[in-house]
């Protein structure tokens, strides 16, 4: 055990090791692109430039992955003046209901939203709305500025050459896709439009977070505003990305392995189960949800206290979640992850699985650590171990969660009762329970 334990640390410095010149790679990169985007606030005063992001270098030095990172330009616009009309019902799994933004008639200082460029006139002559914020003309606008911003920037030597090129800003989906260097590293930046406003977000309300989370932190972020985002041409809909990178922020300030689980995952993830990002297959965002339910489930700081036992914290979760084919949104769990994302998820299940019975080949970062590895640590005794009532949650306990870990590291997809169970929890954490309200 000894020898095992002392890998996993070894592959967790190894990471760590590697975070702070991803964090000042990440810091290099985004100077630009904000340089880059104070032209174009100089060019037309509706598109502004958020500075607030200390949070996403920290993510971004979390992980290995080198998936594209978002960057939000808010409208210099009082979102709560605008008219909020919902466009249809969401349905069950399908998010937040896209919805359309409305120009009130009467409102102030919202003249340069009525504009042809933004705007399309509503067709209710008699609405309370005289026009409509489209997505699709704010990203056309958006992205004219910003060849204008770039091809400025270069001129005044406002930039490094070669750090941001034109050409790679593509119109890709409802998001402008940036790609800017950063010494021997390319940052892919997702520029997307938002308007910000208050908005409640019922599963941060739910006193069965708490316990999952700092004091006080979720109160917080509820404080905290939403982006509203492009859902399509004509819609835009609720994104809380930046909610869930305070919450995970937020875990940080605990003591544990909870991040460090997270890094880890993430690194066998792209090195191992996508091929060192070759691959289909999880995202950061996926795992980092894992994460925020883990939290809730495995509350108490002992949970958190050993490395090993932390990461197959994540993995009891995300094997569950593989099985069932449902990732719950964390904080729209209606929505499920795992949906129409084109994955693989019996293969996904067998890399995870494998992982879990046979961690060390994907550990192993140097020549010395390579050898025969050992054999899968799964008897038929431990296999009875298993069979969780589906009835009663309190077998995910502390205590019995530690026995299985010192008896095994793999679980069987056949097992119903766990899948059961882990469902029955799933929906005990996203209902609000009004007796502990």
């Amino acid at each position: 055990m000894a020898v095992q334990v002392s890998l996993w640390h070894h592959y967790l410095q190894a990471i760590r090791s590697r975070g702070a010149p991803r964090a000042q790679d990440y810091q290099r990169a985004e100077n630009v692109l904000l340089v880059v985007l104070e032209r174009v606030h100089e060019l037309d005063p509706r598109f502004l430039v958020d500075y607030s992001r200390d949070l996403e270098a920290f993510q971004f030095a979390l992980r290995s992955s080198e998936d594209p990172v978002r960057m939000e330009v808010p409208l210099w616009v009082d979102a709560e003046v605008l008219l909020v009309e919902e466009v249809g019902a969401a349905e069950a799994g399908d998010g937040p209901t896209s919805c359309r933004l409305g120009v009130p008639r009467e409102g102030a200082n919202l003249e340069q939203w009525t504009a042809e460029d933004v705007s399309s006139i509503s067709s209710e002559g008699s609405g309370t709305c005289c026009s409509h914020i489209v997505p699709s003309k704010v990203l056309r606008v958006l992205k004219d500025l910003l060849v204008a911003a770039i091809v400025h920037c270069k001129h005044q030597s406002l930039i490094a050459p070669g750090s941001l090129n034109a050409d790679s800003l593509r119109e890709e989906e409802l998001h402008l896709s940036l790609l800017v260097s950063s010494g021997w590293r390319t940052v892919c930046f997702h520029v997307v439009p938002v308007v910000r406003r208050r908005q409640r977000v019922p599963a941060l309300e739910g006193a069965q977070l708490m316990h999952g989370f700092p004091e006080g932190s979720l109160k917080r972020i509820v404080s905290q505003k939403v982006a509203l985002v492009p859902a399509s041409a004509q819609h835009w809909r609720v994104c809380t990305d930046y909610l869930l990178t305070r919450l995970l922020g937020a875990l940080g300030s605990f003591p544990g392995h909870r991040l460090d689980s997270l890094s880890i995952l993430d690194r066998v993830n792209h090195e191992s189960w996508r091929d060192g990002g070759q691959s289909p297959g999880l995202t950061f965002g996926h795992l980092k949800t894992v994460l925020l339910w883990a939290a809730v489930l495995f509350p108490e700081p002992e949970d958190w206290a050993e490395l090993q036992g932390a990461v197959y914290r994540l993995l009891v979760v995300l094997l569950c979640c593989l099985a069932t084919r449902n990732l719950p949104d964390f904080l729209h769990p209606e929505r499920n992850l795992l949906a129409d994302t084109g994955l693989d998820l019996n293969a996904l299940y067998q890399h995870v699985e494998h992982f879990a019975s046979q961690p060390e080949p994907s550990l192993r970062i140097h020549v010395t650590h390579l050898g025969r590895s050992p054999p899968p640590r799964l008897g038929s005794g431990v296999k009875a171990l298993l069979q969780l009532p589906a009835s009663n949650p309190a077998y995910w306990a502390t205590a019995y969660f530690d026995v299985l870990l010192d008896k095994f590291q793999v679980f069987n997809i056949q097992d119903k009762d766990r899948i059961s169970a882990m469902q029955s929890i799933f929906q005990k954490t996203r209902t609000l329970d009004n007796e502990e309200c």
